[in-house]
């Protein structure tokens, strides 16, 4: 491994926060816990005192009644839901990685733009990863950067000319004509994706290329977990965000082959299927407008579309730089929040090619996971009304944010066992008080262009 690989990798170590208890003994108390937790939100929602005022409320008749007893019967909902996940993550297991000798040839794709020093360890980290010699090919396409990326670029591929390609666009044309290039010179049977922030770990593209075996896998998911985690109070509470959002989710939506987005981080598709919809994906619109950001979850929703399944791989896992200041998250979330609302759409339409029991599944989720939003809006109104002249009121809902915080970190603890849990905690208030106001926004910015990245 290239030294300054090292260096970087070292950035994602948890060598200072301590672990705890490993074992199957560990893992079956920490299970427990999570069954007997929902046992317990089901018990304060029909008798507990952080829900007395919104059950007095509706046997009042008051005229927050019609507003509060939808969001009971959503949350109770939202618990049916919780639990049904929580089933399908038990029972989550990735799909084996593939053997030297079964590994199809791939190509990995690395877009870069002004990414300066740090394309050059991606670079790396994909060059040090085990797969059979001759069936590796990466290419690198600056999107016409303006700093030193070329010379970066240039550099690691001068280290392995027999595996690494650098293409270079005479003008910056966006991510999705950059990994198009990549595409479309591609020789591999199977295209994977990695950002140019990001590092890989050593077994990821063997993990990635063994879902393939199966030929209805057309998209697989990776792992993502934050490279910088220890660099700020931002990055503690993203690292344990992402391993909820990348790990749990996309693992219980795996068990029902419909993952529904597969990250730019680290992405893998079958090459034949790419070829087919790469100018669709390449030109999409929506409400008149070029889409410039949000395309893996574009490309993930046209396999799927296409009738293929799409898996995630907990063990391929890449280290990717996330941001460290509160602007910069905004700006990410505003990406993300804008992708989802177009993309969402988009899904509604597609859900009905799935197979039966996906189908049935993934609408469950997905009119849980919607309603949320009118739901909790609407819900805190009323609860504001509410404190008006009750203020305990207000120091209930904090409570029931930090209990129902402190019950998913028992998802957190299961797989990662690390104290660093105690950062999701502090990430539902945050976003609680912080980044309320990003999805409204993104609604009503939908038709925006610009990645706010640089």
């Amino acid at each position: 491994m290239p030294p300054n690989l090292e260096g970087v990798l070292s950035l994602a170590a948890p060598s200072t926060v301590p672990e705890l208890p490993p074992g199957r003994a560990y893992r079956i108390l920490i299970g427990s816990a999570i069954v007997l937790g929902l046992a317990a939100i089901l018990y304060t929602m029909l008798n507990g005192e952080l829900f007395r005022p919104v059950r007095q409320s509706i046997e009042a008749g008051n005229l927050s009644a019609s507003v509060l007893k939808p969001s009971l019967i959503w949350a109770a909902m939202g618990l049916l839901m919780l639990a049904l996940r929580t089933l399908l993550w038990f029972s989550y297991r990735p799909i084996d990685a593939a053997t030297n000798e079964s590994a199809p040839t791939m190509t990995v794709v690395i877009p870069a733009y002004n990414e300066g020093a740090m394309v050059e360890q991606s670079i790396d980290s994909v060059a040090a990863a085990r797969y059979p010699a001759g069936r590796l090919e990466i290419l690198v396409v600056d999107d016409g950067s303006t700093d030193d990326t070329w010379t970066h670029i240039q550099r690691a591929a001068a280290r392995r000319p027999d595996l690494v390609t650098a293409v270079r666009l005479d003008h910056n044309q966006g991510k999705r004509v950059a990994l198009a290039t990549g595409f479309r010179a591609a020789r591999g049977e199977i295209l994977v994706t990695i950002d140019s922030d990001s590092v890989i770990e050593t077994g990821a593209l063997l993990a990635m290329a063994g879902p393939f075996r199966d030929p209805r896998v057309g998209a697989v998911a990776g792992k993502v977990a934050a490279l910088n985690r220890d660099s700020g109070f931002i990055p503690r509470m993203l690292h344990v965000r992402y391993v909820l959002s990348f790990d749990f989710l996309r693992s219980v939506q795996s068990t029902y082959r419909t993952v529904y987005c597969c990250p730019g981080a680290l992405a893998a598709y079958r090459a034949s299927v790419v070829r087919e919809l790469l100018e669709p994906w390449l030109h999409q619109r929506f409400l008149g407008v070029r889409c410039t950001y949000g395309e893996d979850r574009a490309l993930t929703n046209d396999i799927l579309a296409r009738g293929f399944d799409a898996v995630y791989q907990g063990n391929a896992v890449v280290h990717t730089l996330v941001p460290d200041t509160y602007a910069k998250l905004c700006k990410m979330y505003l990406r993300w929040d804008r992708s989802y609302i177009r993309e969402e759409l988009r899904f509604a339409r597609i859900v009905w090619k799935r197979p039966l029991v996906p189908m049935l599944l993934a609408i469950f989720e997905k009119l849980i996971t919607n309603l949320r939003f009118p739901v909790a809006w609407t819900a805190t109104i009323m609860l504001a009304l509410i404190a008006a002249s009750d203020p305990m009121a207000l120091v209930r809902v904090l409570m029931a944010i930090g209990v129902g915080a402190s019950f998913y970190m028992l998802y957190y603890v299961y797989t990662e066992r690390s104290m660093r849990f105690v950062h999701g905690i502090f990430y539902a208030y945050f976003a609680f008080f912080a980044l309320w106001w990003i999805f409204p926004y993104a609604i009503m910015t939908v038709r925006s262009r610009s990645w706010m990245t640089r």
